[in-house]
């Protein structure tokens, strides 16, 4: 069973927005009680890759898993640096839906809401990766390239291994 951390709690607490719409929805839901299948059945089957963000970003933890292990669990980091779900397209859109929620609408709301457009278009690898490469140069513009490659390598350890392969 999925529940909040006090993390997750406080984002839910008014003016503290750090989440995007989905996945606060997802988060609201998580209340200890509702099967995991549930909330993976979300927004069309795009609930497991929330989830799985959520978790490894410490908003959200399995107690039904924390109750199984014997020693004790740490707190996860708040970056991808801490994924542990499956490389997959779906946790790379997840990672830059993110993102650009919080590099963009912050500071230029029509690039951002551009980028969500993009994300929402792009269902296979050619044109995600087409999103991802024009999202790291907007970062790069905006914050610099160090930020950037940080972005670079995160998004490395999302995407499906066969993303990396050079052809």
């Amino acid at each position: 069973m999925l529940n909040k951390t006090d993390k997750g709690r406080a984002e839910l607490v008014p003016g503290q927005r750090q989440l995007a719409q989905r996945e606060r929805a997802v988060l609201l839901m998580a209340d200890g009680r509702k099967a995991d299948d549930e909330l993976f059945a979300l927004f069309e089957g795009q609930g497991r890759a929330l989830v799985a963000g959520l978790l490894a970003r410490g908003y959200l933890v399995n107690e039904s898993a924390a109750a199984a292990s014997p020693a004790p669990r740490a707190v996860p980091a708040v970056s991808a640096d801490a994924f542990s779900g499956p490389r997959s397209l779906a946790s790379a859109r997840m990672f830059l839906f993110d993102l650009s929620e919080r590099m963009f609408a912050p500071r230029d709301k029509s690039l951002a809401q551009r980028y969500r457009d993009a994300l929402r278009e792009a269902r296979d690898l050619p044109a995600m990766m087409a999103v991802s490469r024009d999202l790291i140069s907007d970062v790069e513009r905006l914050a610099g390239s160090e930020r950037a490659d940080g972005i670079s390598e995160r998004l490395a350890r999302l995407l499906p291994e066969s993303a990396l392969e050079t052809p």
